[in-house]
């Protein structure tokens, strides 16, 4: 499904061109992504003591899979300004706004928080919660689930709204 997201929102930008720049925002969540895709796939493949492990062997590589999930942040990100764009007053994204931020903060909160639950529910991947630095909040089927990557999705809507805010201000259309 990842791999789908790309072609979804070029489609849907084909179907609505006054929506230009959501093909723009999905890219930047995909760049914002792979921020901490790449470090912690890359740990997986060669740290002796990786961030995150794999609870049963991946059917593919898993650079495969460190796209598929920056793809996957893409579209959570737009799923969240879907959620400001529902929750907070027009016009969206034209000057800072601390309730869209916030909206932004709490769905990136939630929507984390159900991934990584899907994950160990699913014998996908799990953070490791064997190191100081990685604390884990509580266990699922027997797995931690770790603060890091929650506090990675505390840090990352504020960079993206940020970053959103200033595609928006310099957007043809602005």
């Amino acid at each position: 499904m990842g791999f789908a997201l790309p072609f979804l929102v070029h489609f849907r930008n084909r179907a609505r061109p006054d929506h230009a720049g959501v093909v723009r925002l999905f890219w930047l969540g995909v760049a914002i992504g792979l921020s901490w895709e790449i470090p912690i796939f890359l740990s997986a493949i060669f740290a002796a003591n990786p961030i995150v492990g794999f609870i049963r062997e991946p059917p593919l590589h898993p650079i495969v899979f460190m796209v598929a999930h920056a793809f996957w942040d893409g579209g959570l990100f737009l799923a969240g300004l879907a959620f400001v764009q529902v929750l907070c007053s027009a016009p969206l994204l034209a000057a800072f706004r601390w309730q869209e931020l916030v909206v932004l903060v709490v769905w990136g909160q939630v929507s984390e928080l159900a991934v990584e639950v899907v994950s160990v529910l699913n014998q996908g991947w799990v953070y490791s919660g064997a190191n100081s630095w990685n604390p884990v909040l509580f266990s699922v089927a027997g797995h931690p689930i770790t603060l890091i990557p929650q506090l990675i999705w505390l840090a990352a809507p504020i960079a993206y709204y940020l970053c959103a805010l200033r595609l928006a201000k310099h957007a043809p259309n602005a």
